[in-house]
């Protein structure tokens, strides 16, 4: 069965490699596919893989071959898992590979709200310090973590992890998901949302992109929140109003935002959250370091081995 990969660029730029894959069958990557690309290249193909490329019903319907579709990623609403379904094709994705990272990710978001370390260390480096009176200065306030308030929304496995994160640190853990958890661990409270955004002094948003969490973070929940507080998202942009969040950053409404997602991605040069003083965006990396890139190819491949053996696994339209 002829394979492609619509967008592997992300997943491997160059540092891994695609033979495991390829040794499954006949196999094609492309770096990069524009929209009006993505029939004509997946014509006549079984195995389709893709990022970020958006596989509607319209795509489907135009490719009568298509049996499988592996997003190479945890999220999968790029794909139309209905109208997949309906035509008895297999969408898998790549649950857990990057649980590590993207925690990482959200504590270095946090540190850097609470510390500004790469504003510290770039004031030095223009001699500031040098030129210090004192033996030491801060051009912003510095927050030490132990004894506040941590609230997480969306407490799977990543939520999970960033808990127990939070609670090395000395932070109170306050947890809210739509599944309701029944098994919280020691010294997380389980709570109602809108009294997590209440309580918080640190929201981080851990849920996945659907039509219950679109916009979850909108207007009237920034305002529950204290003003010193403040928000990391390392889920998907959609989940955060972003001209509501950008309102209450320039209103002092709120303290500062730690972001690694945006609704779109790359997003428009006058991009209302880019470039404000509180708001801090990184470009959607909290997934990509190498180690996790790695175990996401792994186990991408395995999913389509399995496909190929009659015994699909991670299959979210069953």
């Amino acid at each position: 069965m002829n394979i492609v990969v619509l967008d592997g660029f992300a997943s491997n730029p160059g540092d891994l490699s695609w033979a495991q894959l390829e040794s499954l069958g006949p196999c094609t990557v492309f770096d990069r596919t524009p929209v009006e690309e993505v029939v004509p290249r997946a014509a006549g193909v079984g195995i389709i893989l893709v990022n970020k490329v958006a596989i509607d019903r319209p795509v489907i319907e135009a490719l009568p071959e298509l049996r499988y579709v592996g997003v190479l990623a945890t999220g999968y609403d790029i794909v139309d898992c209905e109208a997949a379904r309906e035509r008895g094709i297999v969408v898998t994705n790549v649950p857990s590979y990057g649980t590590d990272s993207v925690v990482q990710m959200t504590l270095a978001h946090l540190l850097n709200l609470t510390l500004h370390v790469g504003e510290h260390a770039q004031a030095v480096a223009q001699g500031r310090w040098a030129a210090s009176p004192d033996f030491c200065f801060w051009d912003f306030p510095l927050v030490e973590l132990s004894g506040l308030t941590m609230g997480i929304v969306g407490f799977g496995r990543i939520g999970r992890a960033v808990a127990r994160v939070a609670r090395a640190l000395g932070m109170k853990v306050l947890a809210c998901d739509l599944a309701k958890p029944t098994d919280p661990p020691e010294g997380v409270e389980i709570v109602e949302l809108d009294d997590l955004f209440r309580r918080s002094d640190v929201v981080s948003l851990h849920c996945p992109l659907s039509p219950q969490t679109r916009h979850l973070v909108d207007t009237r929940r920034l305002a529950l929140m204290k003003p010193s507080a403040m928000l990391v998202n390392t889920s998907r942009g959609p989940v955060v109003d972003e001209r509501a969040l950008a309102e209450a950053l320039s209103a002092g409404r709120l303290a500062g935002a730690g972001l690694d997602v945006l609704a779109d991605e790359p997003p428009p040069r006058d991009h209302p959250l880019v470039g404000l003083a509180n708001c801090y965006v990184t470009p959607h990396v909290a997934w990509a370091t190498r180690a996790a890139r790695d175990r996401l190819m792994t186990i991408a491949v395995d999913n389509v081995r399995a496909f190929l053996a009659g015994a699909p696994r991670n299959v979210v339209n069953p």
